[in-house]
């Protein structure tokens, strides 16, 4: 399995990945410049590191995704829930929502998505 765990940095370039991928790595350097601010090396340096942590693929200057966005945000809310809140989910949603009130329809989704997370 790939690393996915990424710095901040990564997940930006990721997200302009994700956006635009199948890419060619020439188009990818001009979107990084224009919504990172980053120079070529730095944008050819991402994708060798992305490439070298199995998120991308680049062949034939064309850049594709290997794992897909929803799987890495999966990881980093499940290590920052680990880390943070040792692993409490309770615990997580409690500080999460603070004095925050939930519409009818977002306590709704909420009661759903447990439910279908249950152990049987």
């Amino acid at each position: 399995m790939s690393d996915l765990t990424l710095w901040d940095s990564e997940y930006k370039f990721m997200c302009v990945v994700w956006d635009s991928a199948p890419v060619n790595s020439g188009k990818l350097v001009e979107l990084c410049k224009e919504k990172l601010g980053w120079k070529k090396s730095t944008t050819y340096n991402a994708i060798r590191k992305m490439c070298e942590k199995g998120l991308i693929m680049n062949e034939n200057a064309i850049v594709t995704v290997l794992v897909p966005k929803e799987m890495v945000q999966a990881n980093e809310s499940e290590s920052f829930v680990e880390r943070t809140f040792d692993g409490s989910l309770p615990s997580f949603l409690a500080s999460f929502l603070g004095g925050k009130k939930l519409s009818e329809k977002e306590a709704l989704r909420l009661t759903e998505l447990i439910n279908s997370h249950k152990e049987e």
